[in-house]
């Protein structure tokens, strides 16, 4: 594998300088702050990135306040206690997105939330808890527990709640396949993602970087070079 500092050298030359490249990294995660996120926040960013799946973000962004309302400010066990009419009527809700598969996906995942609440103390403490060095093990609980929290969507819920995450985008993906590693250009496998998490872990001990920055200086590394302008605004990557 190609020594992590040459991938920097190349992402920093490409965006303009180092201090340019060190501006668009986010900041950097603290998983242990995780115990003090509430449930409810846990819930609003799980459905503001399933809504924003395939949509343009910026809508749902100047949106959030009306959802917020609709959907009672996400406080799991207010929702889970709603009849089947409250969710019908948000199909028809103009403060929303009226998508009544994603609509529905706020129902489940609340349910989800509280589940994991209740064994752990809050959704933050199992986050908080969970082994950095196992990020694959804990997209796959969201997949399989939570709805339609499968692929990126998954791994932008965890980017924007803080969990230190990286995300497998096009460009990410690219540059491992670039500095060697041996995985698909969709890589979905269970095979290729356990390669990705070792070479991940392998680069955390070899820089001291956290797998955000990481993952942002891969992407930021190859591919279509945006200005830098239109980077700052995201935590994606």
């Amino acid at each position: 594998m190609v020594p992590f500092e040459k991938i920097r050298a190349r992402a920093a030359e490409r965006k303009g300088g180092e201090d340019v490249l060190a501006s668009l990294l986010p900041p950097t995660p603290a998983n242990e702050a995780l115990r003090s996120l509430p449930d409810s926040r846990v819930l609003s960013t799980m459905a503001q990135r399933v809504f924003s799946a395939g949509f343009v973000w910026r809508v749902i962004e100047e949106k959030w306040p009306g959802f917020e309302e609709a959907f009672l400010h996400f406080e799991p066990k207010a929702l889970l206690f709603q009849p089947d009419d409250f969710w019908h009527d948000l199909t028809s809700d103009k403060r929303i997105v009226r998508n009544p598969q994603k609509i529905m996906s706020v129902r489940e995942n609340a349910a989800f939330v509280d589940r994991i609440a209740k064994e752990h103390g809050s959704f933050g403490n199992f986050l908080a808890s969970w082994s950095a060095d196992d990020q694959i093990g804990l997209m796959n609980v969201l997949a399989k527990q939570g709805s339609r929290l499968g692929g990126n969507t998954g791994q932008y819920v965890l980017r924007w709640l803080g969990w230190d995450t990286f995300v497998l985008s096009r460009d990410m993906v690219a540059a491992l396949r670039d500095a060697g590693l041996d995985i698909a250009e969709n890589p979905t496998s269970k095979k290729d993602l356990a390669k990705i998490q070792v070479q991940m872990n392998a680069w955390v001990n070899e820089t001291g970087l956290s797998r955000a920055h990481l993952s942002r200086i891969l992407a930021m590394s190859i591919g279509p070079n945006a200005p830098a302008e239109e980077l700052v605004r995201y935590t994606g990557d």
